[in-house]
Protein backbone atom coordinates (compact mmCIF):
# COMPACT_ATOMS: atom_id res chain seq x y z
CA UNK A 1 0.00 0.00 0.00
CA UNK A 2 1.39 3.45 -0.87
CA UNK A 3 2.23 5.38 2.29
CA UNK A 4 2.84 9.03 3.08
CA UNK A 5 6.12 9.51 1.16
CA UNK A 6 4.78 7.74 -1.95
CA UNK A 7 1.57 9.76 -1.91
CA UNK A 8 3.42 13.04 -1.43
CA UNK A 9 5.42 12.34 -4.58
CA UNK A 10 2.33 11.17 -6.48
CA UNK A 11 0.49 14.39 -5.59
CA UNK A 12 3.46 16.50 -6.64
CA UNK A 13 3.64 14.81 -10.04
CA UNK A 14 -0.12 14.84 -10.59
CA UNK A 15 -0.21 18.54 -9.77
CA UNK A 16 2.48 19.24 -12.38
CA UNK A 17 0.65 17.23 -15.03
CA UNK A 18 -2.99 18.16 -14.44
CA UNK A 19 -3.24 21.56 -12.73
CA UNK A 20 -5.45 24.03 -14.58
CA UNK A 21 -7.16 21.46 -16.81
CA UNK A 22 -10.96 21.43 -17.04
CA UNK A 23 -12.79 18.19 -16.29
CA UNK A 24 -15.08 17.27 -19.18
CA UNK A 25 -15.98 13.70 -18.29
CA UNK A 26 -15.95 11.48 -15.22
CA UNK A 27 -16.79 7.77 -15.38
CA UNK A 28 -17.26 5.72 -12.22
CA UNK A 29 -17.13 1.93 -12.10
CA UNK A 30 -17.20 1.62 -8.30
CA UNK A 31 -20.23 1.05 -6.09
CA UNK A 32 -18.41 2.57 -3.10
CA UNK A 33 -18.94 6.17 -4.12
CA UNK A 34 -20.57 8.23 -1.33
CA UNK A 35 -22.88 10.07 -3.76
CA UNK A 36 -24.74 9.09 -6.94
CA UNK A 37 -22.83 9.07 -10.20
CA UNK A 38 -25.11 11.84 -11.43
CA UNK A 39 -24.34 14.04 -8.42
CA UNK A 40 -20.62 13.50 -8.93
CA UNK A 41 -20.88 14.48 -12.59
CA UNK A 42 -23.17 17.45 -11.94
CA UNK A 43 -20.77 18.71 -9.28
CA UNK A 44 -17.41 18.33 -10.99
CA UNK A 45 -17.93 18.62 -14.74
CA UNK A 46 -16.74 21.93 -16.16
CA UNK A 47 -14.56 22.73 -13.18
CA UNK A 48 -10.82 23.34 -13.42
CA UNK A 49 -8.47 21.27 -11.32
CA UNK A 50 -6.87 23.71 -8.88
CA UNK A 51 -4.53 21.45 -6.93
CA UNK A 52 -3.63 17.90 -5.99
CA UNK A 53 -2.39 17.18 -2.50
CA UNK A 54 -2.13 14.43 0.10
CA UNK A 55 -4.36 14.09 3.15
CA UNK A 56 -3.23 11.23 5.37
CA UNK A 57 -3.25 8.18 3.08
CA UNK A 58 -5.52 9.74 0.45
CA UNK A 59 -5.02 11.96 -2.59
CA UNK A 60 -7.23 15.05 -2.78
CA UNK A 61 -8.15 16.66 -6.10
CA UNK A 62 -9.36 20.21 -5.42
CA UNK A 63 -11.48 21.91 -8.09
CA UNK A 64 -12.08 25.56 -8.90
CA UNK A 65 -15.45 25.86 -7.12
CA UNK A 66 -14.07 24.35 -3.92
CA UNK A 67 -15.24 20.78 -4.41
CA UNK A 68 -12.82 17.95 -3.63
CA UNK A 69 -12.53 14.43 -5.00
CA UNK A 70 -10.63 12.15 -2.62
CA UNK A 71 -9.04 8.91 -3.82
CA UNK A 72 -8.00 6.21 -1.36
CA UNK A 73 -5.80 3.72 -3.20
CA UNK A 74 -6.08 1.05 -0.49
CA UNK A 75 -3.74 -1.93 -0.94
CA UNK A 76 -3.62 -2.37 -4.71
CA UNK A 77 -4.97 0.84 -6.25
CA UNK A 78 -2.87 2.33 -9.05
CA UNK A 79 -3.07 5.53 -11.09
CA UNK A 80 -2.36 5.76 -14.80
CA UNK A 81 -2.42 8.59 -17.32
CA UNK A 82 -4.23 7.97 -20.61
CA UNK A 83 -4.92 9.79 -23.87
CA UNK A 84 -8.58 10.05 -24.97
CA UNK A 85 -9.55 6.51 -23.99
CA UNK A 86 -8.60 4.41 -20.99
CA UNK A 87 -7.40 0.91 -21.83
CA UNK A 88 -6.49 -0.18 -18.30
CA UNK A 89 -8.45 -3.04 -16.75
CA UNK A 90 -10.15 -2.92 -13.34
CA UNK A 91 -10.99 0.81 -13.54
CA UNK A 92 -12.54 2.38 -10.45
CA UNK A 93 -12.88 5.96 -11.72
CA UNK A 94 -11.76 7.78 -14.88
CA UNK A 95 -11.20 11.53 -15.21
CA UNK A 96 -11.04 13.00 -18.73
CA UNK A 97 -9.92 16.60 -19.20
CA UNK A 98 -10.53 19.20 -21.89
CA UNK A 99 -7.26 18.43 -23.72
CA UNK A 100 -8.24 14.72 -23.92
CA UNK A 101 -5.68 13.73 -21.32
CA UNK A 102 -7.01 11.49 -18.60
CA UNK A 103 -6.31 9.81 -15.30
CA UNK A 104 -7.67 6.44 -14.19
CA UNK A 105 -7.60 4.73 -10.81
CA UNK A 106 -7.56 0.92 -11.06
CA UNK A 107 -7.79 -1.84 -8.48
CA UNK A 108 -8.22 -5.54 -9.27
CA UNK A 109 -9.61 -6.04 -5.76
CA UNK A 110 -12.13 -3.20 -6.26
CA UNK A 111 -11.23 -1.79 -2.85
CA UNK A 112 -9.89 1.62 -3.91
CA UNK A 113 -12.44 4.29 -3.05
CA UNK A 114 -13.42 7.68 -4.52
CA UNK A 115 -15.21 10.16 -2.23
CA UNK A 116 -16.76 13.49 -3.15
CA UNK A 117 -16.20 16.25 -0.59
CA UNK A 118 -14.99 14.00 2.25
CA UNK A 119 -15.56 14.97 5.87
CA UNK A 120 -12.68 16.75 7.57
CA UNK A 121 -10.46 14.40 9.54
CA UNK A 122 -9.75 15.17 13.19
CA UNK A 123 -6.52 13.19 13.67
CA UNK A 124 -3.33 15.16 12.92
CA UNK A 125 -1.14 14.34 9.97
CA UNK A 126 2.13 12.58 10.75
CA UNK A 127 4.11 15.59 9.49
CA UNK A 128 2.00 18.28 11.16
CA UNK A 129 2.99 20.30 14.22
CA UNK A 130 -0.23 19.15 15.87
CA UNK A 131 1.08 15.59 15.92
CA UNK A 132 4.10 16.38 18.09
CA UNK A 133 5.43 14.97 21.35
CA UNK A 134 2.83 16.66 23.56
CA UNK A 135 0.00 15.23 21.49
CA UNK A 136 1.50 11.73 21.48
CA UNK A 137 2.17 11.85 25.22
CA UNK A 138 -1.51 12.63 25.87
CA UNK A 139 -2.74 9.94 23.49
CA UNK A 140 -0.30 7.22 24.50
CA UNK A 141 -1.00 7.67 28.21
CA UNK A 142 -4.33 5.93 27.57
CA UNK A 143 -2.98 3.17 25.30
CA UNK A 144 -1.90 -0.27 26.50
CA UNK A 145 -1.47 -1.61 22.97
CA UNK A 146 1.95 -1.78 21.32
CA UNK A 147 3.40 1.37 19.81
CA UNK A 148 3.37 0.10 16.24
CA UNK A 149 -0.38 -0.49 16.39
CA UNK A 150 -0.81 3.09 17.60
CA UNK A 151 1.30 4.50 14.76
CA UNK A 152 -0.82 2.61 12.23
CA UNK A 153 -4.12 3.87 13.63
CA UNK A 154 -5.30 6.56 11.19
CA UNK A 155 -7.71 7.87 13.84
CA UNK A 156 -4.70 8.78 15.98
CA UNK A 157 -2.12 9.93 13.46
CA UNK A 158 -2.55 9.91 9.68
CA UNK A 159 -0.21 8.79 6.93
CA UNK A 160 2.00 6.06 8.42
CA UNK A 161 1.69 2.50 7.15
CA UNK A 162 3.31 -0.81 7.99
CA UNK A 163 6.66 -0.38 6.24
CA UNK A 164 7.37 3.13 7.47
CA UNK A 165 6.27 2.31 11.01
CA UNK A 166 9.10 -0.24 11.11
CA UNK A 167 11.62 2.25 9.71
CA UNK A 168 10.54 4.97 12.14
CA UNK A 169 10.67 2.76 15.21
CA UNK A 170 14.09 1.42 14.29
CA UNK A 171 15.36 4.95 13.72
CA UNK A 172 14.03 5.93 17.16
CA UNK A 173 15.42 2.70 18.64
CA UNK A 174 12.06 1.80 20.13
CA UNK A 175 10.83 -1.78 19.91
CA UNK A 176 7.57 -2.11 17.94
CA UNK A 177 6.32 -4.34 20.76
CA UNK A 178 6.72 -1.66 23.42
CA UNK A 179 3.59 -0.87 25.42
CA UNK A 180 2.54 2.58 24.30
CA UNK A 181 1.93 4.09 27.75
CA UNK A 182 5.27 2.81 29.05
CA UNK A 183 7.41 4.82 26.64
CA UNK A 184 9.06 7.71 28.51
CA UNK A 185 8.70 11.33 27.45
CA UNK A 186 12.27 11.74 26.23
CA UNK A 187 11.85 8.78 23.88
CA UNK A 188 8.60 10.24 22.55
CA UNK A 189 10.54 13.32 21.49
CA UNK A 190 12.99 11.05 19.68
CA UNK A 191 10.08 9.23 18.08
CA UNK A 192 8.59 12.47 16.71
CA UNK A 193 11.96 13.45 15.24
CA UNK A 194 12.23 10.03 13.62
CA UNK A 195 8.72 10.31 12.15
CA UNK A 196 9.64 13.59 10.47
CA UNK A 197 13.14 12.65 9.33
CA UNK A 198 12.29 9.16 8.01
CA UNK A 199 9.22 10.34 6.09
CA UNK A 200 10.79 13.48 4.61
CA UNK A 201 14.04 11.71 3.67
CA UNK A 202 11.99 9.00 1.96
CA UNK A 203 10.12 11.60 -0.09
CA UNK A 204 13.41 13.10 -1.26
CA UNK A 205 14.76 9.68 -2.23
CA UNK A 206 11.64 8.64 -4.13
CA UNK A 207 11.33 11.83 -6.17
CA UNK A 208 15.07 11.85 -6.88
CA UNK A 209 15.16 8.29 -8.19
CA UNK A 210 11.61 8.07 -9.59
CA UNK A 211 10.84 11.64 -10.69
CA UNK A 212 7.59 10.92 -12.59
CA UNK A 213 6.09 8.18 -10.45
CA UNK A 214 2.32 8.18 -9.75
CA UNK A 215 1.78 4.52 -8.80
CA UNK A 216 3.37 1.68 -6.88
CA UNK A 217 5.70 1.59 -3.90
CA UNK A 218 9.42 2.34 -3.74
CA UNK A 219 10.93 0.30 -0.93
CA UNK A 220 14.39 -0.76 -2.13
CA UNK A 221 16.19 1.93 -0.11
CA UNK A 222 14.64 0.97 3.23
CA UNK A 223 17.08 0.08 5.99
CA UNK A 224 15.01 -2.38 8.06
CA UNK A 225 11.70 -3.18 6.36
CA UNK A 226 13.48 -4.78 3.45
CA UNK A 227 13.35 -8.49 2.60
CA UNK A 228 16.70 -8.26 0.79
CA UNK A 229 18.59 -7.08 3.86
CA UNK A 230 19.71 -9.38 6.65
CA UNK A 231 21.32 -6.84 8.98
CA UNK A 232 20.81 -3.23 10.00
CA UNK A 233 23.33 -0.53 8.99
CA UNK A 234 25.06 -1.19 12.33
CA UNK A 235 25.23 -4.94 11.78
CA UNK A 236 22.37 -6.20 13.94
CA UNK A 237 20.28 -9.09 12.64
CA UNK A 238 16.96 -8.01 11.15
CA UNK A 239 14.19 -10.13 12.64
CA UNK A 240 10.71 -10.62 11.20
CA UNK A 241 7.56 -11.15 13.21
CA UNK A 242 4.98 -12.61 10.83
CA UNK A 243 1.71 -11.74 12.52
CA UNK A 244 -1.28 -10.23 10.74
CA UNK A 245 1.28 -7.91 9.21
CA UNK A 246 5.03 -8.45 8.94
CA UNK A 247 7.09 -6.48 11.43
CA UNK A 248 10.81 -5.97 10.81
CA UNK A 249 12.95 -5.07 13.83
CA UNK A 250 16.30 -5.61 15.55
CA UNK A 251 17.57 -6.07 19.09
CA UNK A 252 18.96 -2.53 18.86
CA UNK A 253 15.47 -1.30 19.71
CA UNK A 254 14.60 -0.84 23.37
CA UNK A 255 11.53 -2.63 24.70
CA UNK A 256 9.33 -0.70 27.14
CA UNK A 257 6.82 -2.82 29.04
Amino acid sequence: MPELPDLEVFSHNLQKKLEGKTLKQVTVHSTKLNVSHKELQDTLLGQKLSSVYREGKELYFKFSKGDTLALHLMLHGKLYYFDKTNDQKFAIIELLFDDNSGLVLTDFQKAATPTLNPEEKTAPDALSKEGGADYLKTILAKKKTNIKTVLLDQKIIRGIGNAYADEILWDARISPFSVANKIPGDKLKVLVKSIHSVLTDAQKHIISHNPDIIAGEVRDFMLIHNARKKTSPDGAEIKIDAGTRKTYYTDEQELFE
